[in-house]
């Protein structure tokens, strides 16, 4: 008896959740990578040769075990909207399996359907959630190179061909898993030899965390204890700098930042290290709006550019469908943060530097077309203390390893009360601050230009290309199994 056949003897729900619970375990803050193999690989042999119904429902399932675990910390935003997410989004998984083939074709259909369902789950709706995803888990692996070539949808496709490779293992059919197994190799080795950017310079840099403890809000309530946490953290700041970051809406104004007594105290700050300084900037329009800036102020204290934040977070900035969502939950934010409409990247005396704004990091495009304007730099202010647990914290982490890797480009995260970091071009996390701590990261780093295969290619093409060879995946089917070969003839699904 294989393997396969040994695990075919668990029921099937059992072996759904276990699978779903494998990849959930990949990701941060467990970081388990190797096993999203293990957990797709079981999910291939729960969807091989069986109906198309059948390939829904097990998938479903299997994405339900992983994606609600996964995106728990939305249970603190929105109770309700976390469960339609958690119900939705796996249903995605479900239908695109559903539409591959359940034969041999099911080897270059899946690995094409699980980019298209990532895909539209960090798209849509209300501008997507791009949390608790497969990159994500993979962002300490081997496997992350891969993104230089084509971005976070080609490690997706590579990590699920591996887990085909390792379930072909599991029947004994050495054939397919020497070829997953290349593919992925091959991928690999593109990765090592693709073009990436140059360095053109150096700076010093200070990253301000202000410290307190977790869930302190970015809320009016609290707008003067964090601001005053950072400038007394902002004392601990070493010379020479030459930029100072400080951290997603810790200056909170009812007025024009320009008017403001933060905006003089910033003013001197950077007169006083002679330094650029970076900082997150809410300003309210009126009772039921309100901006949510990155600031930039040169060394002789005057603002000289500002990025508006565009993709805005769902039940946290922004509450889609309100009159019904407050219905169901009256915790939700009374006001709407206004986006913005400008690339994400502002011109510094230090240089053009991409900015995407907490959530917007999760978004590989935003960071994208900064590097495409020419950012040497890539700086992620953040409001990690929002949330609920260190879930969003630690994916936050490895996104931003996944946008260093695809634009070979330094990544800054600031972070009130954690975590900040510092992200060389190789993805690898130099330094990282604790939570809550009182901290401020001194590094150099440097100051590239260049475009990757990513940059180039972006998120379309790898979306087409899934969207054809799925569609490639049948007639590879078709030609190889006898047409009178019934869909579906295997096991009898468990979960009726």
């Amino acid at each position: 008896m294989s393997p396969a056949e040994r695990i075919a003897s668990v029921p099937v729900a059992l072996r759904c959740i276990v699978a779903g619970l494998l990849i959930c375990a990949a990701l941060p803050p467990w970081g388990w990578w190797p096993l999203a193999f293990l957990g797709i690989a079981l999910l291939d042999l729960l969807v091989a040769d069986q109906p198309a119904t059948t390939r829904f429902r097990r998938t479903w399932l299997v994405c339900v075990s992983w994606l609600a675990p996964g995106m728990l910390w939305m249970w603190d935003l929105t109770p309700p909207g976390y469960l339609v997410a958690s119900i939705v989004y796996s249903a995605y998984f479900g239908v695109a399996v559903a539409a591959t083939p359940p034969g041999r074709g099911r080897r270059i259909g899946l690995p094409a359907a699980f980019v298209l369902a990532e895909a539209t789950r960090w798209a849509w709706p209300f501008g997507g959630v791009p949390l608790a995803t497969i990159p994500e888990g993979q962002a300490a692996g081997p496997l992350a190179e891969v993104v230089r070539v084509a971005g976070s949808l080609l490690l997706v496709a590579v990590t699920v061909v591996v887990g085909q490779a390792l379930a072909s293992l599991l029947r004994r059919e050495w054939r397919p898993a020497v070829v997953g197994s290349g593919v992925a190799l091959a991928a690999v080795l593109l990765a090592l030899v693709a073009p990436t950017a140059r360095e053109v310079g150096e700076i010093d840099v200070a990253i301000v965390q202000g410290g307190g403890p977790q869930r302190t809000r970015a809320a009016p309530d609290d707008a003067t204890i964090v601001f005053a946490r950072h400038v007394e953290a902002s004392e601990l700041i070493e010379d020479p700098v030459d930029l100072i970051v400080w951290p997603e809406n810790v200056v909170h104004v009812d007025e024009a930042f320009e008017d403001s007594s933060e905006a003089r105290i910033l003013g001197e700050i950077a007169r006083q290290h002679d330094a650029t300084v970076l900082v997150g900037v809410v300003e309210t329009i009126d009772e039921d709006s309100f901006t949510n800036d990155a600031v930039v102020i040169d060394p002789s204290g005057e603002i000289v550019d500002r990025y508006a934040k565009v993709r805005l977070v769902p039940f946290g900035e922004f509450v889609p469908l309100r009159s019904v969502i407050e219905t169901l939950s009256g915790d939700v934010p009374g006001k709407d943060a206004v986006a913005g409409d400008d690339p994400a990247i502002v011109d510094t005396p230090v240089g053009p530097i991409s900015v995407p704004i907490s959530w917007e990091v999760f978004f590989a495009g935003r960071v994208r077309e900064g590097v495409e304007l020419g950012a040497e730099l890539v700086i992620n202010p953040t409001n990690g203390s929002s949330y609920w647990l260190t879930m969003v914290q630690t994916q936050q982490i490895a996104s931003s390893r996944l946008r260093s890797l695809e634009n070979d480009r330094w990544v800054l995260q600031a972070a009130p009360t954690g975590f900040s970091a510092v992200v060389e071009p190789d993805g690898t996390v130099a330094q990282r601050t604790s939570i809550s701590e009182r901290e401020v990261l001194h590094a150099t780093v440097g100051l590239r230009e260049g475009d990757t295969w990513a940059v180039v290619v972006g998120d379309r093409i790898p979306y087409i290309a899934a969207v054809l060879v799925l569609a490639g995946s049948w007639l590879v089917e078709r030609r190889r199994r006898p047409s009178a070969e019934v869909d579906g003839a295997g096991e009898v699904d468990r979960l009726e």
